[in-house]
């Protein structure tokens, strides 16, 4: 009489002998349920977007607190993400990742947000370039880690830290977000890393 593993060990033996890793196993798998959600969200199924939500929350609100610092309310601004979400499914076209076209829209709708804060603020400050405003001040004593650094960052020089350095974008597709030249890019991703490298060496 057969081994009832056998078959299990027969499995295990055809994936050695194609190179299957575990991890690829498994994330196509995750990709597979997640394209079955969104395409179930996409119908109008509020569990599957539940099932996306908390697939993606995390991430979504660190992109947010980063790209925002202090000066917004992350979590509102988290749930107005996923909320234009919802309402743009229809226009997912899985032409890249969900998460990917996740990022983008949550990226879109923080820039915007800035814009409008921003021109608040000019209407208050008689034209003052808000860019070129020193860092928040900090507690001379407060502990300095790489999230507190980049929350002291001017907007502008933060905006292009986080888009570059942390969510991998190219100077061409970020000055394309921003209404600005890859030269203006590159200059304020210097400038952010160098505020950084200050702020962490004191």
């Amino acid at each position: 009489m057969s081994n009832p593993s056998d078959g299990t060990a027969g499995a295990s033996r055809l994936e050695a002998s194609l190179n299957v890793p575990p991890s690829l196993d498994n994330s196509l798998a995750q990709s597979d349920s997640e394209g079955a959600d969104v395409a179930l969200a996409a119908a109008g199924d509020q569990r599957a977007f539940e099932r996306l939500y908390r697939l993606h929350a995390a991430r979504v609100h660190s992109l947010v607190r980063r790209m925002v610092g202090g000066e917004g309310d992350v979590d509102e601004l988290t749930q107005d993400v996923f909320v234009r979400a919802w309402q743009r499914l229809s226009t997912f076209r899985g032409e890249a990742q969900f998460g990917t076209w996740l990022h983008r829209l949550a990226v879109n709708l923080v820039l915007n947000w800035q814009k409008g804060e921003a021109r608040g603020r000019r209407r208050f400050d008689d034209g003052a370039d808000v860019e070129l405003r020193p860092a928040r001040p900090v507690a001379q004593d407060a502990a300095m880690d790489l999230e507190d650094a980049i929350g002291m960052l001017p907007p502008g020089a933060r905006q292009i830290f986080v888009l570059h350095d942390v969510e991998g974008y190219r100077h061409e597709e970020i000055g394309a977000m921003l209404g600005v030249t890859t030269g203006t890019t590159k200059a304020q991703l210097h400038r952010a890393r160098m505020l950084l490298r200050a702020h962490l060496e004191r």
